[in-house]
């Protein structure tokens, strides 16, 4: 066989041959034209859906919502997290599963990760979503295991359409075309979902109850930070606005305007 063409035609480029040492750039001009070109395949236009019981957790119930729990673990909820954004984006049909996927050295050059240690980054964090029932593996003779969404609450259910269930919580596309994904840290994507789920369709700033902030497993101290972070790249805008009526004790509370429209833009590199 030669070695320089990759194994699964389905996914030009992605081979599972070492990955050179290329510099960050390099590395991240290449993984966009591997996320625009699994966007393709997959004919996704418009939004990416995902359940609203990902983002959030049901009223009483006191444990993170599965977005929480992806994002925990430092540089490895990183990985975990971009990984299973892109699976979702990629299985666009039932049984909603890659029978071809990107080995480990696909992926990691589809994250733009470090050539030498993202292999096995994407390796432990693929066990990890299996283990927490957020994919199912099933090994394949030769090449890498076939990967199958499960539901999306993370309770080992089988995966649904989002549509298909009502309200979902949609992403634009362009958040994986245009580079957002790889540039976004775990914080401030979980910060864009949750407003994305809290805001709905609204286009005037809105106040998100603490009660309702609570919800989705996010500190205080991740809020700001996920929030600081999604205000310097453009994508919201904070205002500071008086909540209450006449008769009410007013003060002035944080409301919140996103700015999807900057994600048709490539984001501020750092």
């Amino acid at each position: 066989m030669n070695p320089r063409y990759p194994w699964y035609p389905r996914y030009p480029g992605l081979s599972c041959r070492k990955a050179k040492d290329v510099s960050l750039g390099e590395r991240r001009s290449e993984a966009l034209g591997y996320l625009r070109g699994a966007a393709d395949r997959a004919k996704r236009r418009g939004h990416i859906p995902f359940p609203p019981g990902f983002v959030i957790a049901p009223e009483g119930d006191g444990g993170p919502p599965p977005l929480a729990r992806l994002i925990q673990g430092g540089r490895g909820g990183m990985v975990r997290l971009r990984l299973y954004m892109c699976i979702t984006m990629m299985a666009t049909k039932e049984p909603f599963d890659l029978r071809k996927p990107p080995g480990p050295n696909g992926w990691t050059q589809m994250l733009g990760l470090d050539p030498k240690t993202g292999p096995r980054r994407v390796a432990s964090n693929l066990t990890w979503l299996k283990n927490n029932r957020f994919i199912d593996l099933q090994p394949q003779w030769g090449r890498p295991s076939a990967i199958t969404l499960m539901s999306a609450t993370g309770d080992g259910g089988v995966y649904t359409q989002p549509r298909e269930e009502g309200r979902y919580v949609g992403m634009p596309v362009e958040f994986w075309t245009r580079g957002w994904l790889l540039q976004v840290s775990p914080t401030a994507t979980a910060v864009l979902f949750a407003l994305r789920e809290a805001l709905g369709g609204h286009s005037e700033p809105q106040y998100i109850h603490t009660a309702k902030r609570h919800r989705y497993g996010l500190s205080s101290d991740t809020w700001t930070k996920g929030r600081k972070e999604l205000e310097a790249q453009g994508l919201l805008t904070v205002k500071r606005e008086p909540q209450g009526d006449f008769y009410d004790f007013t003060r002035l509370r944080n409301a919140y305007q996103l700015n999807l429209e900057r994600l048709n833009d490539s984001p501020s590199w750092t």
